[in-house]
């Protein structure tokens, strides 16, 4: 009775990991009982604090609403599109996301661009880095959203919240001049303390014209290109050879 009233307080406590830990050592006594008080209380808090750890990286990764399931022991680098194992284990380490630095993808349709973003954003929140996923597109839509109802600057702080923000599909469609103010409005809030990444078909030295302001193109290509890293990749399409193979 004693014990299920511990473990009961400790679940309203939300202190799951160390219910769990007692649960394990009252069925496995054998195991525990060469263990000093001192012992026995570290690996509650170890427990409790995986646990806490474990659940922080599950709702990082939920929060990131990455569009694939991607993982970084999965990446492909035998397949010829210029991916460096030197640049991505730098990348993997995530430490540039800490020091606001930015991350540029290009290549090909079906290259993997969205899929390598995925799987070195799934690694990030596995790190302890919020990290937030969007299509350009519908990001564009929910800031004309947002100023219809009024909530425009509730969502840019909200933006940048996020440690490390990815924006795919950057250049399929000529920008509109409110859509131009607005992505400099982000450009300048995220420059230089929090990582951004854009994803695109196009080479990075045709992203100027994309943009369709030389001004306000300057100002944004400024702020994403200073101190960036650079992945282009090249060859067929991951998505072609994958259909043949089936």
């Amino acid at each position: 009775m004693i014990t299920e009233n511990i473990l009961s307080q400790l679940r309203q406590l939300k202190l799951s990991g160390m219910a769990i830990a007692i649960q394990s050592q009252i069925e496995q006594p054998g195991t525990y009982e060469g263990l000093s008080f001192e012992e026995r209380i570290q690996f509650l808090i170890e427990q409790e604090f995986t646990e806490r750890s474990q659940r922080k990286q599950q709702r990082l990764i939920r929060a990131a609403k990455f569009k694939i399931q991607a993982h970084a022991q999965s990446i492909d680098y035998h397949h010829p599109r210029g991916l460096k194992k030197s640049q991505m284990a730098s990348l993997l380490q995530c430490d540039w996301i800490a020091k606001g630095q930015n991350l540029l993808l290009s290549g090909p349709c079906g290259s993997g661009k969205t899929w390598l973003s995925c799987a070195i954003g799934h690694s990030a929140c596995m790190k302890g880095y919020s990290v937030r996923y969007y299509r350009m597109s519908r990001l564009l839509l929910e800031l004309t959203q947002s100023k219809a109802d009024g909530s425009y600057s509730k969502f840019l702080n909200a933006l940048n919240k996020f440690q490390w923000l990815i924006l795919d599909d950057w250049g399929l469609e000529p920008l509109k001049a409110a859509q131009r103010n607005d992505l400099l409005e982000i450009m300048d809030d995220r420059h230089g303390s929090l990582a951004t990444t854009m994803i695109s078909q196009l080479p990075t030295d045709q992203w100027y014209h994309s943009i369709g302001d030389n001004t306000l193109a300057d100002a944004i290509l400024d702020r994403l290109m200073h101190n960036s890293h650079r992945i282009n990749l090249k060859g067929e399409s991951m998505r072609k050879m994958i259909t043949e193979m089936e």
